[in-house]
């Protein structure tokens, strides 16, 4: 497991949603874990995590507990009721795989079983296949979401998280009649996240960076976005309500490549952290 040492600020009173002209929320990395077969939450500062009670996403204070990462088992950033992933949403890939520009976002869900913590085996799947890693800037929802406006959008937004949307590649177009989004992208274990949620951040201002087997494969800017975090909340909401919690997967850009049993994968998010997994060998 490896988060990074940036540091986080101190523990701040109870915290609650701000009205869209209010200052921008404190810079904190906020996490869960499980310590002493209890599962947590809490801000990470340094090498510790000071655990917090109540609501991540409403009314929570410090409980004064504190603990050094290597006591705690890092979880899923957050439990979400669905993980949106993106398509075609970044002008650099589109243009490369000579795409046409999306009039809105192209999006698929990310199931349940995929979702894996940091540190954890990607697993191959059974049937094989061409399995590739991507890169994401994860969008963590704070606020339940349905038809807001581009300009409440953010309002909606918690923080930000590191993801790796793998995929079966070999899948997706292997039946001419229909496209095998969910099933290439819904394998057990497809979907890491973590290894925090950062608030305060400017995403426009961030950098992903995957790595793969220490070697950069893919680096891109967030700002290459064809459609913002704003515009993405807010067109979503429209079809589908959005929780507390879920996440949506920006998508990925140039880069993208394969994993083969032993491989390492990281994706690295200045500001975030980075979500490191092994991909391990098919289950027996």
């Amino acid at each position: 497991m490896r988060i990074d040492n940036n540091t986080s600020p101190g523990p701040a009173p109870a915290r609650a949603y701000q009205p869209v002209d209010a200052p921008p929320a404190p810079q904190r990395r906020w996490l869960r874990f499980r310590h002493a077969g209890k599962t947590g939450f809490g801000v990470l500062h340094g090498n510790t995590v000071h655990e917090w009670h109540g609501d991540m996403f409403g009314e929570c204070s410090p409980t004064g507990s504190i603990f050094t990462v290597a006591e705690i088992e890092l979880l899923t950033p957050t439990q979400p009721t669905k993980v949106i992933a993106l398509w075609n949403n970044f002008k650099a890939l589109g243009e490369k795989l000579q795409l046409a520009v999306p009039a809105e976002p192209l999006y698929l869900v990310k199931t349940p079983n995929s979702y894996l913590a940091p540190g954890l085996a990607i697993r191959p799947p059974i049937s094989g296949g061409k399995v590739v890693f991507e890169g994401e800037l994860g969008i963590v929802i704070g606020k339940t979401a349905t038809a807001v406006s581009e300009a409440d959008a953010l309002d909606h937004v918690f923080g930000y998280t590191c993801a790796n949307d793998v995929t079966v590649a070999d899948i997706l177009n292997r039946d001419a009649s229909f496209a095998q989004w969910v099933r290439a992208k819904g394998f057990d274990t497809f979907c890491p996240m973590g290894p925090v949620v950062a608030t305060g951040l400017d995403p426009a201002t961030l950098t992903v960076t995957t790595l793969l087997d220490g070697q950069v494969r893919q680096n891109y800017p967030v700002s290459d976005m064809r459609f913002s975090v704003a515009q993405l909340v807010s067109l979503i909401s429209m079809d589908m309500t959005l929780y507390p919690g879920d996440v949506i997967l920006c998508g990925t850009s140039i880069g993208v490549g394969s994993m083969k049993p032993g491989s390492h994968v990281e994706v690295d998010i200045a500001g975030i952290g980075r979500l490191s997994n092994p991909y391990g060998s098919a289950p027996t």
